[in-house]
């Protein structure tokens, strides 16, 4: 059920969110919950159980909520991961305290003497704790902590979505290391769907970087439009006008028509744009520099 959790997102964040993801990425992630069932899913009798089908549903559907939420909540408490993990994990182990005497063999009858009552060792009461088994189960919690804390820094930095797509990416991982160094097997059927789940996962991965650079671009371009406003305007505005400084001959740069305000003082930042900015604004809009651009190296008179 793990493979539907993708899918799941992506119709949660259009219910809930509102959010249409782009038919691009959604064949790409379908490549990949593909590639991943043709690998790892060996039971030609998927359906044996109502009722597990309905817990794995259950499981499935939390599971998406869960990581939608640490999404959006770092978002909106703009909190760091290591915060929000230091409030979640006070409240995830009283949780947990609470249900292992109800869903585990504790062994209450040890405490009485009675080993047969108590499965023989085989229940938490009853084991015999070394300090290897001691060590174990420390390094075991170490790297469960680990893992909470990769889960809020990639969901935080990227999306819930993208966070299942490199979940998948470590199945693809532990099949064909599993191969390499442990002598597992690899049939066709696996390795074909290893290379299904790869190249969805490329793609996506292309889809996503694609997404940045552009609005990195449209960002680097505001400048620019601030300018263009500014000469449809006839550039009357004095604090608008271009300096030129005589002695050097350069255009020292231009007063953005709108002022930024600063948060934290609460007062008017006038943004300049630089030689770099119109750099970065003649490579991405080269038809509107070409137009703009000259102008802005005339001397204000």
């Amino acid at each position: 059920m793990k493979i539907a959790v993708a899918p799941t997102v992506m119709l949660l964040d259009l219910i809930v969110f509102g959010i249409v993801p782009a038919p691009k990425v959604v064949a790409s992630v379908v490549l990949v919950c593909l590639g991943i069932g043709i690998a790892t899913v060996t039971d030609s009798t998927l359906v044996k159980h109502f009722y597990g089908i309905c817990v794995g549903a259950a499981a499935t559907l939390i599971t998406a909520l869960y990581q939608m939420w640490a999404g959006s909540k770092q978002k909106e408490l703009q909190a760091s991961s290591m915060q929000l993990l230091h409030q979640y994990t006070p409240q995830a182990a009283l949780i947990l305290g609470l249900l292992i005497p109800l869903m585990e063999p504790v062994g209450w009858a040890s405490l009485t003497g009675n080993a047969a009552a108590a499965g023989n060792g085989k229940t938490i009461l009853s084991y015999q704790y070394t300090p290897a088994a001691v060590a174990v189960i420390f390094v075991s919690a170490v790297l469960g902590l680990l893992v909470s804390l990769s889960t809020f820094l990639v969901i935080g930095c990227t999306s819930s979505l993208t966070y299942n797509v490199v979940g998948h990416l470590k199945t693809v991982i532990i099949l064909t290391g599993g191969c390499m160094f442990f002598g597992d097997e690899m049939p066709p059927k696996k390795l074909l769907g290893v290379g299904v789940a790869m190249a969805g996962i490329v793609w996506y991965t292309q889809l996503k970087i694609g997404s940045a650079q552009a609005k990195l671009a449209a960002k680097a371009a505001e400048p620019l439009q601030l300018v263009v406003s500014d000469s449809s305007n006839g550039g009357s505005s004095s604090t608008n006008s271009a300096r030129y400084n005589s002695s050097t001959g350069v255009d020292e740069g231009i007063m953005s028509p709108a002022s930024l305000i600063s948060p934290s003082m609460g007062t008017a930042k006038p943004r300049i744009v630089t030689t770099a900015d119109k750099a970065v604004a003649a490579l991405y809009y080269k038809p509107a520099a070409s137009a703009v651009l000259p102008a802005l190296h005339r001397p204000n008179r």
